[in-house]
């Protein structure tokens, strides 16, 4: 596939989560809320995640952002339900490496839709809407493993 299809094809993947978000809302049950934002550009996020026996049970999102932001909410929510605390953590390791432009280790791990925000390290900006809610998450599971 051509360069070009590419990133018409991420951006596409981009414009649907932003436009249909994956686990859009608060969990009532949550056992973890964690409010983040971005001054620089306005964005925020309120991160909700129920963790039961070190596996995260469910994860929802809300806030308002660019779609650069708000689309790697989505993506970052569906990656990691399921997904046990350590899991979740080497995924958000991963998304960092990623969003730096470096080498990632991603053998074992299927990125999904993840993969269409990798040309956000062309744009410095843009790097902070992405990681904006992959922060919160780690955050939030690290404070839960020093509990």
């Amino acid at each position: 596939m051509s360069s070009n299809n590419l990133d018409t094809l991420y951006r596409q993947v981009i414009m649907d989560h932003y436009k249909n978000p994956r686990n859009r809302g608060v969990l009532e049950d949550g056992s973890h809320t964690i409010d983040m934002n971005n001054p620089t550009c306005g964005d925020r996020i309120r991160l909700t995640l129920k963790v039961v026996d070190g596996i995260v049970a469910d994860a929802k999102q809300e806030g308002e952002g660019c779609s650069i932001s708000m689309s790697s909410a989505s993506m970052m929510t569906q990656a990691i339900k399921g997904k046990k605390i350590e899991e979740a953590l080497k995924l958000a390791q991963i998304f960092s490496d990623m969003m730096q432009g470096k080498d990632y280790d991603d053998d074992d791990i299927d990125l999904g839709d993840i993969e269409a925000l990798q040309g956000v390290c062309k744009f410095p900006a843009r790097i902070k809407c992405a990681t904006l809610a992959w922060k919160a998450m780690e955050k939030s599971l690290k404070e839960e493993e020093q509990q």
